[in-house]
């Protein structure tokens, strides 16, 4: 096939990999491993006709609905699918929501090789699952908070400390509640906050006017301005990264903006009585 016509390869070389006695495809008379094009038709519900001229270059792009049901007969993974709807539209599929986040020991070893630079892992409802003893130690001591309450932005807006920590908090929250707005939207969350938002929007005004707002923004990168009680003014620079294979979980690293506030850092990690972390939760 020429390369122009990538997806009827790709097609082809998933229906020939595919082992029939697994998805419940007769074996009797197979001289070829895989599936036969009218074996994938079928458990699509489309017509072979349709199919072999997918498979061959001819017609249109297929819809979405369609890529999902050969994605299904074809018992594609995450990433399969999503090179699926590459290759045929041009664009990644509609996000699944995968509410479980898992967080593995490499994934906190990671977090716990960057010692001077505070790091955390969030889900897209914004919930902490995972931090390194810097983040602790400069940031917020998350092992101190009950696991159902660390929500960052719950913290935002509940915890004085939180608020007296971020000298510009105003500017700060509203942003915050405007990147969560977008975040929970691209993940597919939106149903899963309900709960929170109706939570906060009643017992702080602030957050409920700033929903209202329907502002978006995305985290990126920037400076994070710090009172600290113990160290002063700090400055982080910080950056979000997506965690791959686990791409609705993100990755926050904050990095200290100047040689002295660098110095101020690795000071307080010197003396705080905080430990490091589990290595998962």
């Amino acid at each position: 096939m020429p390369e122009q016509n990538a997806l009827g390869v790709f097609l082809k070389d998933r229906r020939s990999r595919l082992d029939a006695a697994h998805v419940g495809v007769s074996m009797t008379r197979r001289r070829t491993p895989g599936l036969r094009r009218e074996e994938v038709a079928q458990r699509a519900h489309v017509s072979t006709t349709w199919y072999t001229a997918l498979e061959q270059g001819r017609g249109g792009p297929p819809s979405a609905e369609v890529l999902e049901r050969l994605a299904r007969a074809l018992a594609l993974s995450e990433v399969e699918r999503e090179h699926l709807f590459l290759l045929a539209q041009n664009r990644p599929p509609q996000v699944r929501y995968q509410p479980d986040h898992t967080i593995t020991p490499q994934l906190q070893r990671v977090l716990d090789a960057m010692v001077f630079s505070p790091a955390f892992i969030k889900t897209p409802e914004w919930n902490l699952v995972a931090w390194n003893r810097a983040a602790a130690v400069v940031l917020t001591d998350y092992g101190q908070i009950p696991p159902d309450r660390r929500n960052l932005l719950r913290l935002m807006f509940s915890e004085p400390e939180v608020r007296q920590r971020l000298p510009n908090w105003a500017a700060v929250a509203r942003s915050s509640v405007a990147t969560f707005r977008a975040e929970v939207t691209r993940n597919g969350a939106n149903a899963h906050v309900h709960a929170l938002v109706e939570e906060l929007s009643a017992s702080y005004p602030e957050f409920g006017l700033w929903w209202q707002d329907q502002q978006l923004e995305q985290h990126g990168q920037g400076t994070k301005h710090i009172q600290h009680p113990a160290a002063g003014a700090l400055h982080l620079d910080y950056a979000a990264f997506a965690v791959e294979g686990q791409p609705q979980l993100q990755m926050v690293v904050y990095t200290p903006s100047t040689a002295q506030d660098q110095a101020v850092v690795q000071g307080m990690l010197a003396q705080a009585d905080v430990p490091a972390p589990p290595a998962t939760r």
